[in-house]
């Protein structure tokens, strides 16, 4: 469905659809990522009368609105969490220096560049991910076992650049994050999950620190959004953890393949 050919007139219709946009977003971002899928293009909608700062409001306001939901996911998580705390101590430092520079990319350069990036990252992060158990096998890197030292230098510079674009923008970051973090040592992919949870949660929540400084959060919009992607992250976080891990793995395939075709049309096929 195409959210730029809604009409946006009632101002009631208007906010149930960004709800309902933030809850969605905040239940597929506790399984895999990609939740700003939904709530950038209907904030975009939104924004159709504002001109050239309408990408940068909506960018603005749907990282406010998904940080809660985030939060609630990791809460549902606690368990997986706490088993994996080593790794997400490791990767705290690089979340947020990342974070906080793909954030101001946002407000102080022009996005053209990176923009044309985005769709071959998250095309190659789904494939990284559906080939990570050969790759895996093959490099000796068993879930069981401790990290090499190799690895935890890889994931470490890597979960920087993620955060940077996760900062930057945001969509498909949970799918960057799980096609790396199992190279950590998770032992299976919820408490991959879990960790790419509260990494994500401390990018948002970095970025979000400064959009709103920058003045970038439409305020009206974002309270309500959060509040639904509140409830939709802690509900798909939930029901996540019940799911057999071979569905949960062709999920975020999918939501992978599918983000990246969607940002491959939108930069060749709409010109």
């Amino acid at each position: 469905m195409n959210l730029g050919l809604l009409k946006f007139d009632d101002p009631i219709v208007l906010v149930l659809l960004l709800c309902l946009s933030a809850l969605i977003a905040g239940a597929v971002n506790s399984v895999a990522g990609g939740g700003t899928l939904l709530t950038f293009p209907a904030l975009m909608s939104a924004f159709k009368d504002v001109g050239e700062s309408a990408g940068v409001l909506a960018n603005g306001t749907s990282t406010f609105a998904l940080m809660p939901g985030s939060i609630a996911g990791s809460f549902a998580y606690r368990r997986e969490v706490y088993a994996c705390r080593k790794l997400i101590l490791r990767l705290i430092a690089p979340s947020i220096v990342g974070g906080a520079i793909g954030s101001l990319l946002v407000t102080r350069f022009p996005p053209s560049v990176f923009k044309a990036v985005v769709p071959w990252l998250i095309l190659l992060a789904a494939f990284l991910f559906l080939i990570q158990g050969p790759v895996k096998r093959w490099t000796g890197s068993g879930v069981h076992g401790p990290p090499g030292p190799g690895a935890v230098i890889g994931v470490i510079v890597g979960q920087f650049f993620i955060a940077i674009y996760g900062g930057y923008f945001g969509a498909g970051i949970g799918i960057l994050m799980l096609s790396v973090l199992p190279f950590m040592g998770t032992k299976s992919i919820h408490e991959t999950n879990a960790a790419k949870t509260i990494l994500a949660s401390l990018i948002n929540a970095v970025t979000v620190v400064i959009f709103v400084i920058e003045g970038v959060v439409v305020w009206k919009y974002a309270l309500t959004m959060a509040i639904a992607a509140i409830v939709g992250g802690y509900l798909g976080a939930h029901y996540a953890r019940r799911l057999p891990a071979f569905y949960v793995r062709l999920l975020v395939i999918a939501i992978g393949f599918g983000l990246g075709a969607y940002y491959l049309w939108k930069e060749f096929g709409e010109s």
